[in-house]
């Protein structure tokens, strides 16, 4: 296990010294996961909204696998200030195509013969705060934590309905000409309730690296290596497996929007194998005046 992860980690590091930048210094992330350090203008807001399609996916908790379409990816980022930023991000809704089923540690709700599930997906509120401004030998750097709210119904055999919180450290430098090339990390620890097990825990290693390549004022390349490492022997509790995903597609700038697509790649046992990922992205005009 401890050897798979570091392969995860050299991965990771090569993704970010490779990839590169959108315009600008405001934070371009679908169709990414890793959190850049950048903060949007003060008194504006970005509404980023998708869709998801994954194939493979696995819920060791509730014994499901199938494919796995996520409607509504929804992230809601306003700029509060020059150095802090507050997000919301979940999914809508979650469609199951049960392809096959295995003992379940929680009780479910799903019909022995039915073969799809819906849920909805457990939103995260964010904070996230601008500690230092990138120099000319020096990267940015960022804090960023969030708690997960339990919206989910565990019975549907998808989400777990749990409140986990997260903590990472963001770090980002730009190179080239204008900042052409975006590279930004994250590394941090998430403290994952145990869901089958009574006053239990986990605390996951989290990790991603990532990067966006301007081709021009229009195109832009994007891609990353993300996910989270169990820290407990084996496997860990069910449900907080280790998971890594590696990402690669592109940004499209058009009428004022930014649309995206990416590839999805999954890296570990307990990821979803392959799948894809559309949606776009709008930055409001300032809306309301941060407080002095």
């Amino acid at each position: 296990m401890f050897h798979s992860n570091r392969q995860y980690v050299r991965a990771a590091v090569a993704v970010l010294f490779v990839l590169g930048l959108s315009l600008g210094a405001c934070a371009q992330q679908r169709p990414l996961l890793t959190e850049d350090v950048d903060i949007i203008p003060p008194g504006t807001m970005r509404i980023e909204t998708g869709l998801d399609f994954l194939q493979g996916a696995k819920f060791p908790a509730s014994g499901l696998t199938g494919d796995l379409t996520r409607v509504g990816v929804i992230g809601i980022n306003i700029g509060f200030a020059p150095n802090v930023e507050f997000q919301i991000e979940g999914v809508a809704q979650n469609f199951l195509s049960i392809n096959s089923r295995s003992a379940s540690a929680i009780p479910l709700s799903v019909a022995a013969g039915a073969n799809s599930t819906n849920d909805a997906g457990d939103f995260i509120l964010w904070t996230k705060f601008k500690l230092r401004s990138e120099t000319r030998r020096g990267p940015s750097l960022g804090f960023r934590f969030g708690v997960q709210l339990p919206n989910s119904n565990q019975a549907r055999g998808i989400g777990l309905n749990q409140t986990n919180a997260y903590g990472s450290i963001l770090v980002g430098k730009k190179f080239g000409r204008a900042g052409r090339f975006n590279t930004f990390g994250n590394l941090g620890i998430a403290i994952l309730t145990a869901p089958t097990q009574l006053f239990s825990q986990n605390d996951v290693l989290t990790y991603g690296a990532a990067g966006i390549f301007r081709l021009n004022k229009q195109f832009s390349i994007a891609g990353e290596v993300n996910g989270r490492a169990n820290t407990r022997p084996g496997n860990g509790p069910l449900g907080t497996e280790s998971q890594s995903e590696a990402r690669l597609g592109m940004q499209v700038r058009a009428s004022g929007l930014r649309f995206d697509f990416a590839g999805i790649k999954g890296l570990t046992r307990f990821t979803h194998d392959t799948g894809v990922t559309v949606g776009v992205t709008y930055d409001t005009p300032s809306i309301f005046a941060p407080a002095k």
